[in-house]
C-alpha cells in the first residue's frame, strides 16, 4: 500500500535540503505522499532516497513553480500542502551579512538582500495559489521566513526589508485565498536553523539553533488545521535564544 493510499494526503516542499528535508521526512512518516524540489544533484538524490518524488525547479519563477506542482499532482494525486523552505534570496548575496549599514550599503546589496526574497515569495505564492485555486478544494500553503520579518536590526536593514516584503505578500495571499478554502500561513523561524549534517555553526551555541525536526512539527500542525481555527502566522524561537515580543 502506498503512502498516498495510507493517508490520502500529498505535499510538495521547495527547498528540500535542510529544513525542507526534515519536513519531508516527518510527513512521509505520517503517511503522506511527498515531493521535494531542489537544484543540486546531491539533494535530489537525498529526496529520492527518503521515498519522495525528486523534482528540479526554480522557486523564484512562477512558471517553474506551477510545473513542479503539476508533476507532483500527476504522480501523487491532488496537492494538499505546498511549503516554501528555500533560502529567501536568489543567487549570491552581496555585501556583509544582512546587507550592512544603510549609509554604507550598495545598490547590489539592496537587490540581493531586499528585492530577491520578496520576489521569490511572490513567485512561490503566485504559482502555488493559482494552481491550488484551479485544483479546487481545501489546501494549505506555508511560506517560511526568519525573525527579520518581525523587526529590523543595525546592519541588517536590507535583510529586514526583504523579510518584511515576504510577510506582506504572504498576508495578502492569505486574505485573497481564504474565500477559496486555501489556508496560507507564514512560519517565522526566529533563530538560526541547525544544519542537517556536518559540524555545528562556528561560535554558535547549538541549543540556540532551531531543530529542523521540531520546525517540521509546526508545519504538520499548520497542515492539519481545520477551517474553523486557521493560523495565518506562527513564530518559533528556541528557549535558549533571545525572544523579543
Amino acid at each position: 500500500m502506498s503512502n498516498q493510499e495510507q493517508s490520502g494526503k500529498s505535499g510538495l516542499v521547495f527547498g528540500a535540503r535542510n529544513l525542507g528535508g526534515a519536513i519531508i521526512d516527518t510527513l512521509i512518516a505520517d503517511g503522506w505522499a511527498m515531493a521535494g524540489v531542489a537544484r543540486s544533484t546531491a539533494t535530489l538524490e537525498k529526496i529520492a532516497n527518503a521515498g519522495a518524488l525528486a523534482l528540479e525547479a526554480d522557486v523564484t519563477d512562477q512558471a517553474s513553480v506551477t510545473r513542479a506542482l503539476g508533476q507532483a499532482a500527476e504522480a501523487n494525486g491532488r496537492i494538499d500542502l505546498v511549503v516554501n523552505a528555500a533560502a529567501a534570496y536568489g543567487g549570491t548575496r552581496t555585501g556583509p551579512f544582512g546587507g550592512g549599514p544603510i549609509a554604507e550599503a550598495s545598490a547590489d546589496a539592496f537587490d540581493s538582500w531586499a528585492i530577491a526574497p520578496a520576489r521569490s515569495a511572490f513567485a512561490f505564492l503566485s504559482g502555488a495559489g493559482s494552481f491550488l485555486a484551479a485544483q479546487g478544494g481545501l489546501a494549505t500553503i506555508i511560506q517560511v521566513t526568519g525573525g527579520s520579518a518581525r523587526r529590523a536590526m543595525p546592519g541588517r536593514g536590507l535583510w529586514a526589508a526583504g523579510a518584511f516584503g515576504v510577510r506582506a505578500i504572504t498576508q495578502a495571499a492569505a486574505l485573497e485565498l481564504r474565500p477559496r478554502g486555501i489556508h496560507v500561513a507564514l512560519l517565522i523561524v526566529d533563530a538560526g536553523i541547525q544544519p542537517a549534517s556536518g559540524p555545528p555553526r562556528e561560535g554558535v551555541a547549538p541549543e540556540t539553533l532551531a531543530d529542523p525536526s521540531e520546525i517540521a512539527d509546526a508545519v504538520r500542525f499548520l497542515a492539519g488545521q481545520g477551517t474553523r481555527a486557521a493560523t495565518h502566522e506562527l513564530q518559533v524561537t528556541p528557549l535558549a535564544e533571545t525572544w523579543v515580543p
